[in-house]
């Protein structure tokens, strides 16, 4: 399957572990050889409140659950930051 940045990022992200809904993709971590290490999300789904935030949230590619027309279910128990 492929897909761009531009349509991952208009998908809204949802964890099932506890339900909450983090927004849209702020960013995408790769590996030196192209490999899509995880997506990076916004702590808050304020965009003023993610600029200001010096935290976001990390999700590991393993931790994405499904990728659906316009929903991405991830599981994060545990939900792992990122300093900015």
């Amino acid at each position: 399957m492929e897909i761009s940045f531009c349509e991952l990022r208009a998908k809204e992200v949802v964890n099932m572990a506890d339900g909450k809904k983090f927004g849209h993709i702020i960013d995408l971590s790769l590996a030196l050889n192209g490999q899509v290490l995880g997506l990076v999300l916004p702590n808050d789904k304020s965009l003023f409140k993610t600029i200001s935030d010096d935290k976001c949230v990390f999700v590991p590619w393993r931790n994405i659950c499904r990728i659906g027309d316009d929903v991405i279910l991830v599981n994060l128990p545990d939900r792992p930051m990122l300093p900015m």
